[in-house]
């Protein structure tokens, strides 16, 4: 009873979610029509735009590898408002005819921008969620992840189709200015950190990672690896197995699921740990992928959106919670930091190494195939965290 008492939809965690989800709206919005803009404005070769699009994932991580190591020095609200600034002066540069390869530094700066700013976002929130409600409050907060997700690509697409890439730069812009704004509101709480903590000059790795979530934040790597293939080709192996349209909604269909189910696998992890909702949920994904692997209709194919929503999405979320759970008060920032980084290689890297497989075994194949990787992503969570759930009761 005595977690029903403790509030959840406070005022900064509201603003603190609108911010993450607006700031991460613009960056699929972007990646999705990066390629096509750099081709189309510099005549960039297919490899090259598609550098200028993914490049940006990699600035993350240098964002969120600094902020981790200076989110107790320098506190949650500065890094927030440095990272939105700078999120705001690269986008500027969107609107001047520079050339491709200062469009690549413009690229990796506001992707620094954008991990620096949705690091302090999570580590906010974080830190501000009843640590008996961590499971349900993550998965609230990142439904904006989703949600973005899936309406980022969908406002890009219709921008070009309707008028032009310069009205996608005014609407990330506005974006920007409006996190802005938003970011004043927010009251990041302050977390004593010992002198030890904040006088390490010396170069370590445990300044930059939190070794507490690696284990959990690996079994993510591994299992986001998977998931990449579906972000980064569904829509192309929609088109390839003449599904078009279901390849228009798959997004929508994986949205509505992971939003009406994430409060619940959100409750159970909090009520019965880990193992209640990491086994299940990993077991629906690859459930979801076979049904992908042999769609031949709309239904099946939204069929298995739903589950990959079921199972990845919930997974994702409850991870999350995991790695920020294990981690000490003074370090959730780092462990939030160490979690996507991990996070964004497998988002960053999966599509480099799936892409190049595609056409040696084809598409139909090679989501086949990722089933076996979702079970080592099983016994690997197993190792990692799955056998130490003291609160899992089964």
């Amino acid at each position: 009873m005595g977690s029903e008492r403790e509030k959840l939809w406070t005022k900064t965690f509201i603003i603190t979610s609108l911010v993450n989800f607006f700031l991460m709206l613009s960056m699929f919005l972007l990646i999705i029509i990066m390629a096509g803009y750099a081709i189309d404005t510099y005549k960039a070769s297919t490899s090259l735009a598609g550098f200028v699009s993914s490049i940006f994932i990699f600035g993350a991580l240098i964002g969120r590898l600094y902020a981790g190591s200076k989110m107790n020095e320098l506190g949650t609200k500065r890094i927030l408002m440095v990272g939105i600034i700078i999120f705001l002066i690269l986008s500027i540069f969107y609107f001047f005819n520079i050339n491709i390869y200062l469009l690549l530094i413009v690229r990796v700066v506001q992707g620094i921008g954008v991990g620096l700013a949705t690091t302090a976002t999570g580590t906010i929130v974080s830190q501000i969620i009843p640590p008996s409600r961590t499971g349900e409050g993550i998965g609230y907060f990142s439904s904006s992840v989703v949600l973005a997700q899936a309406i980022g690509p969908l406002i890009g697409i219709l921008l070009i189709q309707y008028f032009s890439y310069t009205y996608v730069f005014i609407f990330s812009l506005t974006i920007g200015i409006v996190c802005f704004l938003f970011a004043f509101i927010i009251q990041a709480p302050t977390i004593e950190v010992e002198e030890t903590e904040t006088k390490r000059r010396t170069f370590k790795l445990s300044n930059y990672l939190e070794r507490s979530s690696i284990p959990i934040a690996s079994v993510m790597l591994v299992i986001g690896i998977t998931y990449s293939s579906i972000l980064s080709f569904i829509s192309t192996y929609a088109e390839t197995i003449h599904l078009v349209q279901a390849g228009t909604f798959y997004f929508v269909v994986y949205a509505i699921v992971v939003l009406l189910t994430r409060p619940i696998s959100g409750k159970v992890l909090d009520k019965f740990g880990g193992n209640a909702v990491i086994y299940p949920t990993i077991i629906i994904f690859a459930i979801g992928m076979f049904f992908i692997s042999k769609a031949t209709s709309t239904s099946t194919f939204l069929f298995a959106a739903a589950l990959i929503g079921l199972g990845y999405g919930n997974f994702q979320s409850s991870t999350q919670a995991i790695a920020i759970q294990r981690a000490p008060i003074e370090r959730m920032g780092l462990a939030n930091a160490t979690y996507f980084i991990f996070y964004d290689f497998s988002l960053g890297l999966g599509p480099l190494f799936l892409g190049a497989l595609i056409p040696l075994v084809g598409f139909r194949e090679l989501y086949f195939y990722l089933i076996f990787f979702i079970i080592f992503g099983l016994l690997l969570y197993y190792i990692a965290h799955g056998r130490l759930d003291k609160k899992s009761d089964f």
